[in-house]
This record gives structure tokens, sequence and C-alpha cells, in this order.
């Protein structure tokens, strides 16, 4: 199982021409505000892709892939919001219906998102992301129906596992990459991709304080949930780890780190006002994780989304 969650480089390489037909790569650029005498820190910005963060490239990538090898007739997912409306997006643009299954709270942003792209949103009776992954894996129970499944879908990782490639191409020297871990997708990819092709540069992993599950998971070697993930960073609110993608996280992650949540509000701050850059609580945790903990050389510091509600840009002060 732990090999299944790891895309190999060639997935990786067939995601990258395949999403080459829908858009290119994304900005990478200086961030001087950030940058050190001993670093160099650059902005990997991922809010420009359709959806407004790094999603669709996973979504679109499994789901084509899935249809090349039999017909769908409705894809599902449950989210917190950015896996749900790139999964509509992905939908809409291969001609299928989809069904999103979202907590009850969910980031009325994000959600407005999914159903202006065509998706049926499904909220009753999900307190939070375990509780919307229950109702999806029922109603995908009947035949023609493919759960897009962020967490545990074999193809998916090699879609963000394009954005290690396009680091490479675009940052000779690079040293390390700061990434958010929510339900590891992301950081599966992308740390598959530089342990293929760029073994020496540097992975690390950024979690909530309030859904640390992962990182207590990657510290202990075996799946740690956690009771609660009641954290302002919706796309990190995990509370239930996958054991393959522990195993997985094991080998291509080189460190953790936690922020709390006035970190993740004061990086929100800090790239909006000094480097013009709206990110969401999940997008700025790459950032956040750098304020506290710097590293020498080239550093890429990945702004995933950028699907920010009102509530948090009160409190953030933007």
């Amino acid at each position: 199982m732990a090999m299944q969650a790891l895309p190999d480089i060639s997935a990786i390489r067939d995601a990258q021409k395949l999403l080459a037909q829908y858009f290119g790569p994304t900005m990478l650029r200086p961030a001087p505000s950030l940058s050190r005498p001993d670093s160099e820190v650059f902005l990997k910005i991922e809010t420009s892709l359709p959806t407004g963060s790094f999603k669709p490239r996973g979504a679109l990538y499994a789901l084509a892939t899935n249809l090349r090898r039999g017909s769908i007739e409705e894809v599902t997912a449950s989210s917190t919001g950015n896996h749900g409306a790139a999964v509509a997006f992905a939908a809409r643009t291969l001609g299928l219906r989809a069904t999103i299954f979202l907590p009850e709270g969910a980031n009325p942003v994000k959600r407005r998102k999914i159903e202006d792209l065509g998706a049926a949103v499904v909220t009753r009776g999900s307190a939070d992301l375990a509780g919307a992954f229950q109702l999806a894996k029922e109603y995908s129970s009947r035949p023609g129906i493919y759960f897009l499944n962020d967490a545990t879908d074999a193809d998916l990782p090699a879609g963000p596992g394009t954005i290690g490639l396009e680091l490479l191409d675009q940052l000779p020297g690079l040293n390390a990459v700061f990434a958010p871990m929510g339900d590891t997708a992301l950081i599966r990819g992308i740390g598959a991709a530089f342990k293929a092709v760029a073994q020496a540069v540097r992975v690390i992993g950024v979690q909530a304080e309030k859904a640390p599950s992962y990182v207590f998971s990657w510290r202990e070697g075996r799946a740690i949930p956690t009771d609660t993930c009641d954290t302002c960073a919706d796309g990190l609110a995990t509370r239930t780890p996958e054991e393959g993608n522990v195993a997985a996280i094991r080998k291509v992650v080189d460190d953790v780190v936690l922020v709390s949540e006035a970190r993740m509000l004061d990086a929100i701050r800090h790239l909006y006002i000094r480097e013009n850059v709206l990110a969401e609580p999940a997008g700025a945790a790459a950032t956040a994780a750098w304020l506290d903990h710097p590293q020498p050389g080239r550093v890429a510091l990945l702004v995933t989304g950028g699907n920010i509600s009102d509530s948090v840009r009160q409190q953030a002060g933007i």
C-alpha cells in the first residue's frame, strides 16, 4: 500500500504532459521581504490555477486517467472545499456530472465556487471532513460512480508532483521546499518528484498545531488520529491519517513543522502587505513555517491556495 501512495516519475511526467493541455506552469517569484543574508526565498504561487488552488493538477489528471480506463457517469468527492472545487472543474472540463460532499460549516467562498462550476453539493449530516467522507463513500457505492478521494486515490498525487518538476526547471540550485500537508497528496507527489531526480532538495511538511495528525504520524511511524482538527486552515483539517500515506511521507519528507493559528494569520498578512499575494491559511502555512524555521540556501515556499473566507480576512486584518 505504501508504494501505491507514491507516484513514480513516469506518472508525474505523464501528468505534466496532460496538464499542459489545460494550463501552463505557475509563477515562481522572489520574495525579498522573506529573504535573509544566508537565504534566498521564492514563492511558488498556485493561486492562478483554475479554482484558485493547486488542486486541479491532481483532480484533472486522476479523472482523465480513469476515463481512459473505462466509462464514468458521475464523479464524487469529499472535501473541505478546494479539492471539491477542483473535482467540479475537472468534471466540467471532461463533460461529467459531479457531486461534492462538504462539512456543514464549509468555507462559503469554496462552496460557491463548487456550485458555480455546476456540481451538486451535499452537506447534510457532515460535522467535519471525516463525516463528509463517510457520506460520499456510501453514495459512491453505486455503479458508474468514481469516488475521487484526495487522500487515497492512487493516480492523483502525480498531478501535484508536477510542481516539483516545475520548481527544478524554474530554480536551479534549489535547496529546500516548504509544503503544507493536509491529506498529504501534495507532499507525496512533490517528494516523489524530488527523490527521483533531485535527492538533495529538502522537503519540509507543514501542518497546523490544531490539526497535527500527519506530523505526529510522521514522527512515530504509524497512523495517529486526533479527536478534532479545529483550525482556521480548512485545507489542513485532517484528523484520520491513512497508514499507507504515513509510510509514504516517511520516505520522501525530510522534516515536519507545526504552525500556530496566530502564525498563519501573521503569514497571510505578511504575504498580502509585503508581497501582494492573497493566501488562505493553508496557502500561507509554508510561509508561517519559514517565519519560525528559516533554512539557509535557495528556498521555495508553496502558496497553495487563495480562497480565503471573509471571517479569516478580518482576523488577519486585511
